[in-house]
């Protein structure tokens, strides 16, 4: 690939989306991933998500290194996504606790099963952290999908998820699973929640 690649631009249709519904078909890509359950403000999930980035920022940074791998080229980190269930269907959604999730990182089309297991190793020794071991590497399809800018709170995510449904029944498509994805274009540490961003993504099929 020539120049450096950045999802905003170069994936527009996956990560810059509309901030209204529409239907897309998304291929099969590499991601760093680590399951876990439980109250995402929670202590733990800062690190899981820390492990994330700490194995993604290897990667990109290995171009410095004395192996540097076949078929490296520049691009910008993607950022983290997730895909959320609940541990119990009986309770709310509301309910952080019973929240069960995949949350993952996208990576270069370049890394190979042997490299991650290089820099999971290399990570490890640089940087500790407690989850790193759960990591995995693996490539995930969510194929046909609906999916829309979301602007604002994550609490405010139910009145977008309702525009999707509607928008799916007036087209001919059957939302074919609860679980659903979220990608962070913002850092709630630094944007209010009123202009944050994230992409909301679930799976459908023709009715």
């Amino acid at each position: 690939m020539n120049g450096k690649i950045d999802y905003k631009k170069d994936f527009k249709t996956l990560y810059m989306p509309k901030t209204a519904p529409e239907i897309v078909d998304v291929p099969s890509m590499p991601f760093f991933t680590l399951s876990g359950s439980g109250d995402p403000n929670r202590e733990a999930f800062a690190e899981e998500t820390a492990a994330l980035y700490s194995l993604s920022y290897a990667v990109k940074m290995s171009y410095k290194s004395d192996n540097v791998p076949a078929g490296y080229y520049e691009y910008t980190v993607f950022p983290l996504e997730g895909v959320w269930d609940l541990l119990d269907r009986s309770k709310p959604a509301t309910d952080k606790s019973n929240l069960k999730y995949k949350i993952m990182i996208r990576q270069p089309d370049f890394l190979t099963e042997p490299m991650f297991e290089r820099f999971l190793e290399q990570t490890k020794k640089k940087k500790p952290n407690p989850f790193l071991g759960q990591v995995r590497f693996e490539r995930i399809s969510d194929g046909l999908s609906c999916q829309m800018m979301h602007l604002g709170s994550f609490d405010d995510e139910p009145q977008s998820f309702a525009r999707m449904e509607t928008y799916c029944e007036e087209q001919g498509f059957i939302r074919t699973s609860l679980l659903h994805r979220e990608i962070y274009l913002s850092d709630p540490r630094r944007v209010e929640p009123a202009k944050m961003k994230t992409v909301l993504r679930f799976p459908v099929r023709k009715s």
